[in-house]
């Protein structure tokens, strides 16, 4: 399929149409000399269109947001959100367009959206451009939880536009083409609450579970069901960051999806030495988003979403109140469930073993207080379970309490072909994205394409790979920036 096709027929304007209050058609800025830096052929065959075409001015124009196909109405989201804690009533697409919905090989819509796209009305005094690193960063990093199996937003190009970016110093600029399922946020019921436009409210709603969770449609409370179905998705999403020891870094509402996609890869990272206390974001003094504390801020989001859903939830308020807190402390027991289900895996124990939970609980403990590389540790695991215990006994922090641990463990038969599927060996490392990111930021983009095909095959152990293996050396700080 190729997007020769006709062009009205491309891109759909569904979100621009449905909800106009909460859009501000916009255009994207011109790009002196674009030039594509990466194109992802398997997600464009994906969306329907021609990897071939994309490569030409007419495509790389569509992936920058200077050639729109008829019938398409780009636009800047609105959003409001909690940043940090602090409620900020109008953010939206700053530096970003919303260039309309595809229809992918399956029938699905998906969202293709630009990153870097220029100033909107919402930039807030920024300049609304992005630099090649930082694209570069989501698109190795989105591409890389898409294979490690997290429900993720996927990147499917950056183009640089010939452009200088003011940051610290003179950079590079880009353009990033991401698709999701939906950018519809936390916050984008936050800022439709905010109107006091109860119809708005209503649609809005409505637009996120035909689109996201239509079984919530035939509930008896349907808004109810909608939250419902957020708090599952989130449980099931966070819990999987936490078993890949994954840092988002900046968990405000506006980054929270309907859909229970991640989204927006700026301060993220990978834990190495396991510590709940783990923080990314230069901005983060107080560790609010912490690796261990990402169960409980995914709480505190859904709780906001749940206050923005309350007048349609119930006509009395007290009673809204009532149901609504009463589902959103169920989050807990889904997130447990979730993560229990997960650790198994990663354990390769069947559910029905006896005395896995407990297992599971001691050896959370034992890590924290051991501190070994969180991938390599679970990798090591795999072999151990094949008889070979010697690769975990070799990591450092390893002792008796660990030792005895890891005999309990054993004897329960564990499986490796399960562990194998569950535990990668190879995750996007800190130092070595830098390393990459650096390079492309010069003009060598063989880095980046290298650990490209590193991670997107996480689970399938190569030769000659082993330095992707390895975590950073101690005294190596690493710490990124929001808006990166």
């Amino acid at each position: 399929m190729s997007t020769t096709a006709p062009p009205g027929h491309l891109l759909g304007d569904r979100y621009a149409r449905e909800l106009p209050e909460l859009a501000v058609p916009w255009q994207a800025v011109g790009v002196p000399t674009p030039a594509l830096l990466l194109l992802n052929e398997p997600l464009a065959a994906e969306l329907g269109l021609d990897p071939d075409h994309l490569r030409t001015p007419d495509g790389t124009g569509l992936l920058v947001g200077t050639t729109v196909p008829d019938g398409a109405t780009p636009v800047a989201m609105a959003y409001a959100g909690h940043q940090f804690g602090s409620y900020s009533p109008q953010l939206g697409d700053g530096r970003a367009l919303l260039l309309g919905e595809l229809t992918d090989t399956s029938g699905t819509p998906r969202d293709l959206h630009l990153k870097g796209s220029g100033r909107t009305p919402f930039a807030r005094g920024g300049d609304g451009l992005a630099a090649v690193g930082p694209m570069l960063r989501e698109y190795v990093v989105s591409e890389a939880m898409h294979a490690l199996g997290v429900p993720t937003t996927r990147s499917l190009a950056v183009v640089a536009t010939g452009a200088t970016v003011r940051r610290e110093t003179l950079l590079p600029g880009a353009v990033l083409a991401r698709v999701a399922a939906s950018h519809l946020r936390v916050g984008t019921f936050q800022y439709a609450r905010s109107t006091d436009d109860l119809e708005l409210l209503r649609r809005l709603a409505d637009h996120a579970i035909d689109r996201h969770h239509p079984h919530a449609a035939a509930a008896d409370n349907p808004y109810l069901a909608l939250l419902e179905a957020v708090l599952d998705a989130q449980a099931t999403l966070v819990a999987r960051w936490m078993h890949l020891g994954f840092v988002h870094g900046v968990m405000n509402t506006d980054n929270m999806t309907i859909s229970g996609e991640t989204i927006d890869y700026g301060p993220c990272a990978f834990m190495e030495a396991v510590d709940p206390e783990t923080v990314f974001s230069s901005i983060d003094a107080r560790g609010r988003y912490a690796y261990g504390n990402q169960p409980v801020i995914a709480q505190w989001n859904l709780a906001r979403l749940a206050e923005a859903l309350l007048p349609l939830v119930h006509s009395d308020a007290d009673e809204a109140v009532r149901l609504l807190t009463d589902l959103v402390n169920t989050f807990p027991a889904r997130y447990g469930a979730a993560w229990t289900a997960g650790m198994r895996a990663k354990l390769g124990l069947a559910e029905d073993d006896d005395g896995v939970d407990r297992l599971v609980t001691d050896l959370t403990a034992l890590l924290v207080a051991a501190r070994p590389d969180h991938t390599t540790f679970f990798r090591a695991l795999t072999s151990a379970a094949r008889g070979d215990t010697a690769p975990v006994r070799a990591l450092p922090g390893f002792d008796g309490r660990l030792g005895r641990w890891l005999e309990q463990w054993r004897a329960l038969d564990p499986d490796p072909a399960l562990m194998e599927r569950h535990n990668p060996v190879y995750i996007p490392r800190n130092h070595l994205l830098e390393e990459a990111l650096d390079a492309a930021t010069a003009g060598d983009l063989g880095p980046v394409r290298a650990l490209l095909d590193v991670v997107t095959r996480p689970y399938e152990e190569r030769p000659g790979l082993e330095r992707y293996t390895r975590p950073a050396a101690p005294e190596t700080p690493f710490v990124t920036y929001c808006g990166t």
